[in-house]
């Protein structure tokens, strides 16, 4: 990146000290652009990195370090599409007159000091104390913890990493609108899709570039800077990693972009030229025709209203982005649940189901964004194509999406749960007769597999007295609620036990195959993303495009990117069988869940919206009027955004009146 960025500065510097006219071949013009324009993809991916990488997999590190719940690591979440939110259309509308690059430029600076300040908590919070471990297994001596409610002051580090979220999202809100607007501009048409694909891939790639690099810091203790080690190992539940090392990387390499943009000319070379070649394929109604032109369009805020209504009436861009607001909400809802799914249905560790999720996701976004680009730009689809392309995707996800129906997978025997403790106790009950006396905790979950290939919500609920805890998995021994227990004491080299820590190993054998057809699933979801986009630009007027990005991905994160976390959270946690309940009342997370049902559940939302994109895509399609032939609409001749129809006619009044 950082080779690239001075070569970069080096041909920009170069081309901004020559005269107006640059007598340079064809062919450096060509290379200086792609360089460009692939240097832009770089904060895509750091934006990609932080966001959906270190922030997601230093959550629950933060929750643990803070003393978070996990509804207020969920507020932290969702300031990233606040902030965008909120800016997305005044920095589109303004920005898209103005210097691209250099929004460019902030926007690198907003993402690396967002970075910064999210890091910030680590260093004026002391170091890290350990408590005490937990002792897991049956005892008689253990004493009631009791409802004890406390606040920590660490919590207060929440508007910090609040903070720190807000500032991701002002620099994400000019990427997104003004960088793609920028990429479009400087590229012909049917190039376009190609590289807008490059880069909406490589916030897809971002993400797992941060899941690798969090995952291999959250190795290292929290408290690696100051000297601070712990005789812990990764397996205790102590333990906590270095979560914050990856955001200073990112505040690193984000500002070493802020200069070579800075120097960026405010159009690349050759631009001029092939936007003299291009020609608009605007849809045609009353609010998009080319009727009144005013030059100072769009320089003030005042004029901000009547551009905002004149999208508004393009019905075919309206409903283009009420089509990709559906389709977000499913994909974003699957990114957060998929992991637990996996984990549910087939029986798996959640840092193995975490690593299959994005396996499958993370690869399938990303070559669905690039070949959907690809096919766009090598057969030189129209608007209108691109569309229809853009629906037959969409139809072959809709199809294959019914593999949920398909990878369910029963429920294992569950003692308390689904399966009585050698007919005892009640089903619902994870308290029997023969852990009574164990005083046990519900907040406590720690799996345990028996050798009867019943499952214990822990060591403690089987009964089990004793463990050999240097072996892999541990073993438990004198675990009263095992039937056919064998009262010995094993020695390490000893096979013999009645329990063993983990989830019993599932008899489902759909795994293979859910995951191959997902991973199709999820690379024709994607194939749409890049050619509606496309479509967005086209449909619009040529001066209206990065104001049409803000409203679309204001509109998607309000309609599909925010509450879509939240409505599958809420139809999982209708699926669940056994809670969490402590010892002051307090409903928390969800154990055990109804793997049938979550299935049956998924499939009803995933179709639901499906149906919902496919229907206004194909009303776009439908209502879609391209220019009339032998009209002149190159870019050119299009120097300021249109007004109303309203504002033509009054303007017609006064002159008649006149």
């Amino acid at each position: 990146s950082i080779l690239v960025s001075i070569v970069l500065l080096s041909l920009v510097v170069y081309i901004k000290l020559q005269k107006k006219e640059i007598n340079l071949s064809v062919n450096i013009h060509s290379l200086l652009s792609k360089v460009a324009i692939m240097h832009i993809n770089f904060p895509f991916s750091f934006l990609g990195i932080v966001v959906n990488g270190l922030v997601n997999i230093s959550i629950s590190t933060i929750e643990k370090r803070y003393e978070m719940k996990s509804s207020l690591t969920g507020l932290i979440s969702s300031s990233y599409d606040i902030a965008f939110c909120l800016l997305s259309l005044f920095v589109s509308f303004f920005g898209e007159r103005g210097h691209k690059p250099r929004w460019l430029a902030s926007a690198s600076f907003m993402i690396g000091l967002g970075a910064l300040v999210f890091s910030l908590p680590q260093f004026f919070s002391g170091t890290y104390k350990l408590g005490s471990i937990f002792e897991d297994t049956c005892s008689t001596t253990r004493n009631s913890t009791g409802c004890i409610s406390s606040t920590s002051s660490l919590s207060n580090y929440l508007y910090v990493f609040i903070l720190g979220q807000l500032l991701l999202g002002t620099g994400g809100t000019p990427l997104y609108t003004l960088g793609t607007a920028f990429i479009d501009d400087s590229v012909p048409t049917h190039k376009s899709s190609l590289y807008i694909g490059i880069g909406y891939s490589m916030s897809i790639l971002g993400p797992a570039i941060g899941y690798v690099l969090g995952g291999q810091l959250l190795t290292m203790y929290i408290d690696v800077a100051m000297g601070q080690s712990s005789d812990v190992t990764e397996d205790d539940p102590r333990w906590l990693g270095a979560w914050w090392i990856g955001f200073l990387l990112a505040w690193l390499f984000a500002w070493s972009l802020i200069m070579p943009f800075s120097c960026f000319p405010k159009q690349l070379p050759g631009t001029a030229k092939i936007q003299a070649g291009k020609t608009s394929q605007t849809h045609q109604n009353k609010s998009t025709s080319f009727q009144h032109v005013d030059e100072n369009f769009g320089k003030s805020i005042k004029d901000f209203p009547m551009a905002l209504k004149n999208l508004m009436r393009n019905t075919v861009f309206m409903c283009l982005v009420l089509s990709t607001s559906s389709e977000a909400l499913v994909t974003t809802g699957f990114a957060t649940f998929l992991p637990k799914f996996i984990e549910n249905q087939f029986g798996l560790t959640s840092s193995f189901a975490a690593t299959l999720g994005g396996a499958v996701l993370i690869p399938g976004a990303a070559l669905g964004q690039i070949l959907g680009g690809v096919l766009v730009s090598k057969f030189k689809m129209t608007c209108k194509n691109t569309m229809k392309f853009a629906l037959f995707t969409s139809g072959v996800a809709l199809l294959l999406s019914f593999v949920f129906i398909y990878a369910k997978c029963e429920n294992e025997p569950f003692a308390g749960v689904s399966e009585s403790y050698n007919g005892t106790g009640a089903l619902g009950n994870l308290t029997a007769p023969c852990n009574a006396r164990c005083n046990c905790l519900r907040s406590y979950y720690y799996p345990l597999c028996g050798g009867n290939g019943v499952q214990y919500f822990s060591p403690c609920f089987a009964g089990c007295l004793n463990s050999v805890s240097n072996r892999k998995p541990k073993m438990y021994y004198n675990c009263s609620c095992i039937e056919g227990k064998v009262d010995i004491a094993p020695t390490t080299e000893s096979f013999s036990f009645e329990a063993k820590a983990g989830k019993c190993e599932t008899k489902c054998m759909n795994l293979p195959i859910f995951l191959g057809i997902f991973f199709i699933t999820v690379i024709f979801t994607f194939m749409a993303g890049t050619p509606i986009t496309v479509s967005i630009l086209r449909c619009v007027n040529h001066r209206q495009r990065a104001l049409a990005l803000g409203v679309q991905f204001m509109l998607l994160r309000l309609l599909g990117t925010i509450p879509g976390p939240i409505i599958f959270g809420i139809t999982i946690d209708s699926t669940c069988i056994l809670w969490d309940i402590n010892d002051c009342g307090i409903k928390g997370a969800c154990w055990i869940y109804d793997n049938i049902k979550m299935a049956h559940m998924l499939v009803a939302i995933s179709v639901t919206c499906k149906a919902i994109t496919m229907f206004f895509n194909g009303l776009a399609i439908f209502l879609y009027k391209p220019p009339p032939s032998g009209t002149d609409v190159s870019f050119q001749s299009q120097n300021a955004v249109v007004s109303t129809v309203s504002s033509q006619q009054e303007l017609n009044k006064a002159e008649n009146e006149g």
